[in-house]
């Protein structure tokens, strides 16, 4: 890693306080509050940095990246008919086990259908 500058050090304190997912605007915004001076483009390279050594996970959630300090999970499931995302919690993957090669840190898992709210306005049937 690169030489820890006063910047820098703000944004880990600050990285260190989230305790679960967490965007890079959302970050940014802490850091502004402890020093208006750190721009945008720092705290995303700070977060690449820390990505590459792999103290940090990101996901793809809503179109966005968000981070992680632990090697936590994400998965989705979004309906096709209403847009809504809904996060959920997979408990194994011992089903891939023999498909991948290797070890696995983390994962994101995406899964569409139709949620149960639209099913129930549309008497569970396709249109």
């Amino acid at each position: 890693m690169a030489r820890m500058t006063k910047q820098k050090r703000i944004i880990a304190e600050e990285l260190d306080t989230f305790n679960t997912f967490f965007s890079a605007d959302e970050l940014h915004d802490r850091v502004r509050e402890r020093d208006p001076g750190v721009g945008k483009a720092t705290v995303y390279r700070y977060l690449k940095e820390i990505r590459g050594s792999h103290h940090l996970h990101s996901y793809h959630c809503n179109r966005r990246i968000v981070y992680s300090r632990e090697q936590s999970n994400h998965s989705h499931f979004t309906c096709q008919k209403c847009g809504r995302v809904i996060h959920f919690e997979v408990d194994s993957i011992d089903f891939l086990a023999g498909k991948i090669k290797g070890n696995i840190c983390h994962f994101q898992i995406d899964v569409s259908g139709i949620c149960d709210e639209c099913l129930a306005r549309n008497g569970g049937g396709d249109e």
